[in-house]
């Protein structure tokens, strides 16, 4: 009996002691308008966007006519065959964001990133070279554990929704936001949420969830799918709750995160709305309505993308937030011959090989034989090298855009 009352004795207290230690855990949380950090402060987030790792865009391979993840693979599959293509692509994962990249964000001045990803990482469905329910989280993981070493905090946004969300090249999509008429997409993107939820929970190193990147492109029947954005994003935020209370949850505007007049009362006391902007001025007139949101339902907002301008631009509109107590994640942070990011790298030799071929009109197989290279040794040697070019360590730091987003 003594025995089995001092086994007992020793069970309550493990379990108080790791019940102290999740108490002692603190995530990020909100206070009015402000995003408060695990130290009680309030933290404005400044960073840069991992763009092109989880989810490849045709324009940051020099593609004109090639912009989304299935379409570079086709591409690619093509030319080189299925199984160096998938070759490539396990090669491109393992090399275009390393430990020295998070290390180098973070000297610089970044306090956080946020990581776009393609819903298809966390099923057993065929992408970037392979497939399982755990693949994901590999590469995740990797990344947020290399930036709780750092000091860096993590944003995960879903930027490939099931059936697509935007309706363009961005979201992986048939060209269509099927997402929002279809049942079957939106149990899976639930279901995706909901494991990734479970899976951080208790991560402080994540500050929360981007649920849908860009949603609704304008030039679909916007009275048709607008009113649909609200209420999935509700139901998605009730089954994430049921096994993750701790995160925040970010909301993107319709038309491309910029539409907030979707939007009504807050519903859940973890909420940041953010919003998206390209090519305009870069003044408070352009977030002016975003700003009055925030006054309106004492919440607050977020820019998670904007950038890909010069220098001045990306300065101006920086002090503009700044000014305006907005966080943001600049995009991209690396691009191949692009001044408009953190960092650039060179374009391999023979690389034109494979944007011609990208690029071209393949209207049947005939055409594809014609026009396929006759040199493949050269576009085989062109992957190899991008694959090295874009480490850190061969990348070029584009001094006048960091210092334009005030880092060092």
């Amino acid at each position: 009996m003594q025995i089995v009352r001092l086994v007992f004795v020793c069970m309550v207290a493990l379990l108080n002691f790791h019940s102290a230690l999740a108490q002692k855990e603190r995530f990020f949380d909100v206070r009015g308008k402000e995003i408060i950090g695990p130290d009680g402060q309030p933290f404005l987030m400044k960073g840069t966007n991992l763009g092109n790792w989880l989810v490849p865009e045709g324009y940051m391979f020099r593609f004109d006519n090639t912009p989304s993840p299935r379409l570079i693979n086709q591409a690619l599959t093509e030319l080189a065959g299925p199984g160096e293509a998938a070759a490539f692509w396990n090669a491109f994962l393992e090399n275009y964001i390393t430990e020295k990249d998070i290390r180098y964000l973070k000297s610089i001045g970044c306090n956080s990133i946020r990581i776009p990803f393609h819903y298809k990482l966390f099923t057993e469905e065929e992408y970037m070279g392979g497939r399982g329910t755990a693949r994901g989280f590999m590469y995740m993981d990797r990344v947020v554990e290399w930036c709780r070493k750092y000091g860096l905090y993590v944003l995960l946004d879903m930027h490939c929704a099931p059936g697509g969300q935007t309706g363009d090249n961005i979201d992986d999509s048939w060209g269509y936001p099927f997402l929002f008429d279809d049942p079957a997409s939106q149990r899976i993107f639930i279901d995706v949420w909901v494991k990734i939820a479970k899976h951080y929970a208790t991560n402080a190193t994540v500050i929360g969830y981007d649920l849908l990147n860009e949603p609704i492109a304008h030039f679909f029947d916007t009275a048709h799918f607008n009113p649909k954005l609200e209420p999935l994003y509700k139901e998605v935020t009730k089954a994430i709750r049921t096994v993750d209370k701790n995160h925040l949850l970010f909301l993107g505007g319709a038309q491309w995160d910029s539409n907030f007049r979707i939007f009504g009362k807050p519903f859940d006391p973890k909420l940041v709305y953010t919003f998206h902007k390209y090519w305009t001025e870069p003044t408070t007139a352009v977030i002016q309505d975003y700003l009055d949101f925030r006054d309106k339902y004492n919440v607050p907002i977020y820019c998670g993308e904007t950038g890909e301008n010069n220098d001045e631009w990306v300065r101006k509109f920086r002090e503009t937030m700044d000014s305006h107590r907005v966080g943001w994640h600049y995009w991209p942070y690396k691009k191949m011959e692009n001044k408009a990011g953190i960092v650039d790298f060179a374009k391999p030799e023979d690389f034109s090989l494979i944007q011609a071929y990208a690029d071209s009109t393949k209207k049947n197989f005939e055409v594809m034989r014609n026009i396929r290279p006759k040199d493949m040794n050269a576009v085989r040697a062109a992957l190899k090298q991008f694959l090295e070019n874009c480490r850190f360590e061969n990348c070029r730091p584009n001094k006048g855009y960091i210092q334009a987003l005030g880092f060092k």
